[in-house]
């Protein structure tokens, strides 16, 4: 991705004009200073312009520095593809690029992570392939995974076991998690019930709900503050149906597969113990980022017009000493 390029059709500016105040930049030079007195270099941008390029060149260069890392990590691994190089390419936020590698990156110890160190990662790939028939079922070809010794009591357990090697995979599935967050951020309610049994400052939200999507900022940032101080409890939800539907339909091969009861166990196992809760905090930590930077720039604008008042009605100062 060409910086420069991205940020001079975003803001609307010319190549040239971007190159030079990201240069200013990378020298070290203050916002403020360019304001004021690299008028001729940048074009006369103002401060406010140029302090939000600022923020989206940050931004951008942190999204291809953490690009090159996944690329470099996957590559280490000896699993990099033409598809995950281009779907690296093409992510637009960190949290993309983070769900690309999250396959690749080491686990700690989970129920799928055991359940592959008994061995039974050919039988969740058996099942999920959905076959429209077995012969034998699935259950006689789950009885060769039975081994004590290492840990596989029986055929239930086996199982199990490859359902959660199954949940893991589908919670790992970067293009899922993509949609599963649009899909809770544009549909998905931010609750707030009371923690605490006497008043705050925060009863207005002891029994709250809004659709995330419309959320003011002051209200997250009340919230977030009433959950630190642990008057409130807050959690996002969104109807079931509408996750799942998705799941069910990119997954569930349609053919009545005697596999498919074992595939829904782990739809639903993944999305409820393993996407859910992720997604909520990437999308909490997302809207509190957003507040904040709104708020920044609220109180900014505000104390602009309030230093730009006349400390004194109809008198013209030059300069003013508090002390």
């Amino acid at each position: 991705m060409n910086i420069i390029e991205k940020l001079a059709q975003e803001f609307n500016l010319r190549e040239e004009q971007v190159e030079k105040t990201v240069a200013l930049i990378d020298e070290g030079n203050t916002i403020p200073f360019i304001a004021r007195y690299r008028k001729e270099v940048t074009g006369s941008l103002d401060d406010n312009i140029l302090r939000d390029l600022n923020d989206r060149l940050n931004f951008l260069r942190n999204i291809e520095k953490r690009k090159q890392e996944v690329f470099d990590l996957i590559s280490a691994q000896g699993k990099m593809t033409p598809e995950i190089e281009a779907a690296i390419a093409a992510a637009q936020t960190i949290t993309e690029v983070d769900d690309i590698y999250r396959p690749f990156r080491p686990h700690r110890k989970t129920r799928a992570s055991v359940a592959r160190e008994k061995g039974l990662e050919p039988l969740a790939e058996l099942i999920y392939a959905q076959e429209p028939s077995y012969t034998p079922s699935i259950e006689e070809q789950a009885e060769a995974y039975v081994d004590e010794e290492k840990g596989v009591a029986s055929v239930e357990e086996a199982l199990q076991g490859a359902r959660d090697i199954i949940a893991e995979n589908i919670s790992d599935n970067a293009e899922f998690r993509k949609e599963l967050r649009r899909l809770t951020f544009e549909f998905g309610t931010l609750t707030t019930k009371q923690a605490k049994e006497e008043d705050s400052v925060y009863a207005q939200y002891y029994e709250y709900s809004e659709a995330l999507k419309k959320v003011l900022p002051h209200r997250v940032l009340a919230i977030n503050r009433g959950e630190k101080e642990e008057y409130l409890k807050v959690s996002v939800t969104v109807a079931s149906e509408i996750v799942l539907n998705y799941l069910f339909a990119q997954i569930l091969l349609g053919n009545k597969s005697p596999a498919e009861p074992h595939v829904s166990a782990a739809i639903l196992d993944s999305y409820d113990r393993l996407i859910a809760p992720s997604i909520e905090r990437e999308i909490r930590s997302d809207i509190f980022d957003n507040a904040c930077e709104g708020a920044i720039k609220v109180f900014a604008d505000n104390l602009s017009h309030l230093l730009m008042q006349s400390p004194l009605k109809g008198k013209t100062v030059l300069g003013f000493d508090p002390g």
